[in-house]
């Protein structure tokens, strides 16, 4: 089967960003979508700026040539270390009827009315963490706003190697959950940078104190997606809606497959990325 036409593309470096993905096509059901999970080159966390924006951009064009006008960096690495160059460097100048969006904004513009407290903890991979992205973006909107943050490089294998509902899990999330907490006793509001975070909700929940919101970004992002497209006619009359979805992965497709089902919660068959 051919890729779906006029497609949105969803573009991870693994597979966390199927959660975006199964929030965004449950509330946009109608439209086409192709994922891609740059497997063979995950985890991004701890790779150079250069080098997450130039894998980024690869990704990104290879979606471009599927026919995907628009494309969802669902991944929050990409999103802090590749998306403002390929927005001012690479759209302007090679791809200008394109658009590329993050995840890290429509995040920002509403975490801060979360928090009673005025104070936010952010968990995300060491490259989100160290880009100061989320602090930046959050401050921009609610400048009263203190942001704690703490990484997590434990979290991404452990979930990846499928041992996030193990009984050794739970060392190094309340590890990473205390340090965070420990900085602040006014945190109220913590938000997981990282889509494959949620696979760790159940575990979290249990070390979090009383009165303590825990915040995932699918259903932001999703709700943000159907706002740009109602604000935004020109992309939108453009996108296919046969509701058709297409998986492909720059690694192996019979290990993507089996761990995209804990993701996404159902079967899939992927394609090799060519």
């Amino acid at each position: 089967m051919n890729s779906p036409k006029n497609a949105i593309g969803i573009f991870d470096s693994g597979f966390g960003g199927l959660t975006v993905f199964k929030a965004i096509a449950e509330k946009l059901p109608n439209y086409n979508y192709i994922y891609l999970g740059d497997n063979a080159r995950s985890p991004y966390g701890d790779h150079s700026f250069a080098t997450v924006y130039q894998y980024t951009l690869e990704c990104v064009e290879w979606l471009f040539k599927q026919g995907c006008s628009l494309v969802i960096l669902a991944c929050n690495t990409a999103s802090a270390k590749a998306l403002r160059n390929i927005q001012q460097l690479d759209l302007p100048n090679k791809y200008p009827n394109h658009r590329v969006l993050g995840v890290i904004r429509p995040t920002a513009e509403i975490i801060g009315e979360m928090s009673s407290n005025k104070s936010i903890g952010v968990l995300g991979t060491r490259g989100t963490v160290k880009s100061e992205s989320y602090l930046i973006e959050i401050n921009k909107f609610f400048p009263d706003v203190k942001v704690y943050q703490q990484s997590c490089p434990m979290w991404v294998p452990l979930i990846e190697n499928g041992e996030h509902e193990s009984d050794g899990a739970d060392y190094f999330v309340k590890e990473y959950l205390d340090a965070l907490l420990q900085q602040s006793g006014e945190i109220d509001t913590i938000l997981l940078a990282c889509t494959h975070y949620p696979l760790l909700v159940p575990k979290i929940e249990k070390y979090l104190h009383p009165g303590v919101e825990l915040v995932t970004q699918g259903d932001i992002v999703a709700t943000s997606l159907a706002d740009y497209l109602d604000r935004h006619q020109e992309i939108e009359n453009i996108l296919s809606k046969d509701g058709l979805q297409a998986f492909f992965t720059s690694g192996d497709t019979d290990a993507f497959d089996a761990h995209a089902s804990v993701f996404l919660g159902t079967a899939l068959a992927s394609k090799p990325m060519k």
